[in-house]
Order: C-alpha cells, then sequence, then structure tokens
C-alpha cells in the first residue's frame, strides 16, 4: 500500500521521481525501489513524505483513507469556503453515483 500511495501522491502532485527525490534528498532510485516496493523509506523518510504531500503517516501506510489539508494559513472564512466547495463536489459525485 505505502509504494501505491507514494506513486498516487507524487503523480498527483506532477512530480516526477527525479523531482520528488530532491525535494526529499535523496536519489532517484530510493523513490524508485518504494515505488517498486524493493525497500521501505526509513521512518524520518515517512514523517518528511508525510508533510511534504500534507497527509498523515496512517494514510501513506494505508492504515486511513482520510486526506486532510492543511488550511492553517487560511482565514476562517476562507477556510470555510474550501470546506463548503468540498461538500458540493462530494455531493455532485453521490448525485452521479445514483444515476
Amino acid at each position: 500500500m505505502l509504494n501505491e500511495r507514494i506513486r498516487e501522491l507524487r503523480i498527483a502532485g506532477g512530480m516526477n521521481q527525479v523531482e520528488l527525490a530532491n525535494k526529499l534528498g535523496v536519489s532517484k532510485q530510493s523513490v524508485s525501489n518504494w515505488e517498486n516496493d524493493n525497500i521501505q523509506p526509513s521512518i524520518d523518510m515517512l514523517v518528511k513524505l508525510a508533510h511534504l504531500f500534507s497527509v498523515s503517516t496512517d494514510y501513506l501506510l494505508g492504515e486511513d483513507n482520510h486526506m486532510y489539508l492543511d488550511v492553517s494559513c487560511l482565514t476562517k472564512r476562507q477556510a470555510q469556503h474550501i470546506q463548503q466547495i468540498i461538500n458540493d463536489i462530494a455531493e455532485k459525485k453521490d448525485a452521479e453515483a445514483e444515476l
């Protein structure tokens, strides 16, 4: 699960393996090995990955399927606006699933 989550988050973030490696200060081979499930990142690297992708370590490990957005830099009103957008998208998705 960890290897899949790293790959999914990297691609969703618009990064290739070299770019992710550079952001983390590791080799491209390390990223490739993680994504191919050849080796596991260290605990310290797991925490760095979680911070970089704004997810929990539990999410990376497949123990939690909730993704979280860091809105600490926003005003309360801006954060509420983002929440409303998320709610609207979720409602639309649910309505489409019922069709």
